[in-house]
């Protein structure tokens, strides 16, 4: 009895501390707010901005279209109207809307309409979503800025949010998975394809043409 009597108070600690922690992660959860834009593909949208300090999350996914729970193969051959999006998570106090804006316009081409770099067609077209007249009027202000920095017309729509379907489980994080897949060059892991797949593309090449040294994230691959 003495032993069990001397372990109660660490057990009640014990228990205190979990619940103080998961009382923490719940208001982490509740400070945090979210920002979805659409780049090209996905991948490299959610590697970008997963580097980002005071994002929680980047999450692959489809959003503007009008079909239902949508599969990678009902938006890659299109009609579904959906863009590859990603949904970004992040905490207000470590890193602004009006900055993640800032790089997104800086990471993508925005004088694309019909796609970005070598991906072609409906799904790859750019665009930001906004879920308020306030959200709208920071994207606008950003991609004014942005205009008037690259000298070029910027024709990347600002569009109301719709409803985020999360891509499939492969799709997530894929920029950093140990899978082994296949590609033209031979198998790989999923980091590697990656960024066999982005060079080939030319995404940073044509992102450092068109922003220089302006460029967050272009360097870093």
């Amino acid at each position: 009895m003495r032993r069990l009597n001397k372990a109660h108070p660490l057990l009640l600690a014990a228990a205190l501390a979990a619940g103080l922690f998961a009382q923490g992660k719940g208001l982490t959860a509740q400070n945090t707010e979210t920002l979805t834009v659409a780049g090209g593909c996905f991948w490299c949208v959610e590697g970008d901005f997963e580097s980002v300090k005071g994002v929680v999350e980047a999450v692959s996914g489809y959003t503007g279209g009008r079909t239902e729970n949508p599969s990678y193969k009902d938006v890659s051959r299109g009609g579904s109207g959906h863009y590859e999006a990603v949904l970004i998570t992040y905490d207000p106090s470590v890193v602004g809307r009006e900055a993640l804006l800032h790089m997104f316009f800086r990471s993508i081409d925005p004088t694309d309409a019909g796609g970005q770099f070598c991906d072609r067609g409906e799904s790859y077209r750019s665009a930001v979503f906004f879920s308020n007249p306030s959200e709208k009027a920071l994207a606008e202000a950003q991609l004014a800025k942005a205009q008037a920095e690259l000298g070029r017309k910027i024709v990347t729509p600002l569009l109301p949010a719709a409803v985020f379907y999360e891509a499939e489980a492969y799709h997530q994080d894929y920029y950093k998975g140990s899978k082994v897949v296949f590609t033209r060059g031979g198998p790989k892991k999923q980091s590697q394809a990656y960024k066999f797949y982005r060079k080939g593309c030319g995404r940073d090449a044509r992102v450092l043409q068109l922003w220089g040294s302006a460029a967050p994230f272009a360097r870093t691959h």
